[in-house]
């Protein structure tokens, strides 16, 4: 057997300090014929033209996964600039690097594009409308990737992710359920809930396929609301469900819109042959068999 036929891949995966891009290493160890280099953002800040050409070049990656992102939806409100150095100008200098390397790239992106207002999954070609400044910087580095890369880059928009790693909101629910008697949670925001070890099986198997570059969506099969979620993540702790009472948006004003319809459609991730990510309940329910440790609060002894 020839020495390219048995070279391992090179893969890279950036932002490797956040929930998908920590899962995205769990997942890459357990493929045979790659070598995974995972880089937080204090080893490699995108937003940094001159690291992103050096790491890569350093590097040298088969594929490289861009998981790097400023989420702070409400902050980019008051700092959009902060944002779209992260969300816009990284993922341009991310695609030059791959573009100059010859490595395939494949950038994460965002139901918060849309404008929230559909009635039916969104599909990929579908109108983009961001109603906030996150929105808008993660459509500016969609934008840069297709632009910079369009022959070797895939572009998968998720939503709702949550993982055993850092903030999230399914963390946030444990810890109201320990501290209160009742939670209200919004009933008029619907989307998919999607655990981003799934989400990082995808997005691994994408890179691997023969699928063609382009735009993807990528989530947890079914949809719910906050609220329906919720109740989902109660029942997985032990807790009584009818603890949670819905409400509705304009109860809980925030800086930056919420998208009241965040379903994407997975029309063209099934034609490309990839295997459908799992229903979110049954996602759920095997993150907290699996992890389920790391979404319970810290208890700490009394006295």
């Amino acid at each position: 057997m020839s020495a390219e036929r048995t070279r391992r891949e090179r893969w890279l995966v950036t932002g490797a300090g956040g929930q998908l891009g920590a899962d995205l290493l769990r997942v890459l160890s357990t493929v045979d014929g790659v070598t995974a280099v995972g880089l937080i953002r204090s080893e490699l800040d995108i937003s940094v033209h001159s690291e992103v050409d050096a790491a890569i070049a350093r590097l040298a990656p088969d594929v490289v996964l861009n998981a790097a992102a400023y989420t702070a939806v409400d902050a980019a409100e008051s700092d959009e600039a902060a944002a779209a150095a992260v969300n816009a100008e990284g993922p341009a200098h991310v695609a030059r690097a791959c573009a100059a390397a010859g490595a395939r790239l494949v950038h994460v992106s965002t139901d918060y594009v849309f404008a929230g207002d559909a009635t039916a999954p969104y599909e990929v070609d579908a109108p983009t409308g961001p109603r906030s400044a996150y929105g808008r910087t993660k459509l500016a580095g969609e934008h840069a990737v297709r632009a910079l890369l369009p022959e070797a880059s895939y572009l998968v928009r998720t939503a709702w992710v949550y993982g055993e790693t850092g903030a999230n909101f399914v963390k946030t629910m444990a810890r109201l359920e320990s501290e209160r008697d009742t939670v209200d949670v919004v009933d008029d925001q619907r989307g998919s809930p999607t655990w981003s070890r799934d989400l990082a099986a995808g997005l691994v198997a994408l890179a691997r396929s023969t699928a063609a570059p382009g735009t993807y969506h990528a989530t947890g099969g079914g949809d719910t609301t906050w609220y329906g979620f919720t109740r989902a993540i109660f029942a997985a702790l032990g807790a009584d469900p009818d603890r949670v009472r819905p409400t509705t948006t304009d109860r809980f004003p925030r800086p930056a819109p919420r998208p009241a319809y965040s379903v994407l459609s997975n029309k063209a991730w099934a034609g490309a042959g990839l295997p459908a990510l799992p229903h979110w309940e049954d996602a759920l329910r095997r993150a907290f068999a699996e992890v389920g440790d790391a979404f319970r609060p810290v208890r700490r002894p009394v006295g």
